[in-house]
């Protein structure tokens, strides 16, 4: 398997910025394609989707992989250069650029579909968020999630834990028990 790819270059992050290049880099997490296929699959023209790929495989996002003649030609498949990427901790952008990302690719909600979406705040020493924060790596990276099926449909996961700027009420010596009004 493919070591995890470290963003920490402006170029990568500006090549995974447009909406095309990053709907692209999904597309070809699924197999290698080419042009024509990556095209059909985003309703996008032949050049456009070549004018994009360039640009990922400038920022070592994606590489050609293999190529097969068709037609008197050669058509050239790409895949992603990793199947995951990890933004580096002194990259010129923070975890925004992941939910920006996310937001992006939401579809509208859907009453036959299982989307959920939780946002929680709790109060952790700097030790517990560590420990967190392996504990969502180790599941995200687990083999305890389901396989990915042809015929599934795609669902994305945002796993997250970030400072968040939340006020704090000084604690009271004897803070008045909680009633139902």
């Amino acid at each position: 398997m493919r070591e995890d790819l470290v963003l920490s270059d402006p170029e990568q992050f500006k090549a995974l910025g447009h909406p095309l290049r990053h709907r692209l880099l999904l597309a070809l997490r699924q197999r290698p394609a080419t042009f024509a296929q990556l095209a059909t699959a985003l309703d996008a023209t032949k050049g456009t989707v070549g004018y994009h790929i360039k640009i990922l495989e400038q920022a070592g996002l994606v590489r050609a992989t293999a190529t097969r003649r068709v037609r008197g030609g050669t058509e050239q498949y790409y895949e992603p250069t990793s199947q995951r990427l990890r933004i580096a901790p002194d990259a010129p952008v923070g975890g925004d650029f992941l939910v920006k990302a996310a937001l992006s690719e939401m579809l509208p909600a859907d009453e036959t579909a299982a989307d959920i979406t939780i946002l929680r705040h709790v109060r952790l020493t700097p030790a517990q968020a560590r420990s967190v924060a392996e504990s969502l790596e180790r599941f995200a990276s687990s083999d305890h999630l389901p396989t990915d099926t042809p015929t599934g449909q795609p669902y994305g996961m945002l796993l997250s834990l970030y400072r968040a700027d939340i006020p704090s009420l000084p604690v009271e010596p004897s803070a008045p028990a909680h009633t139902e009004q």
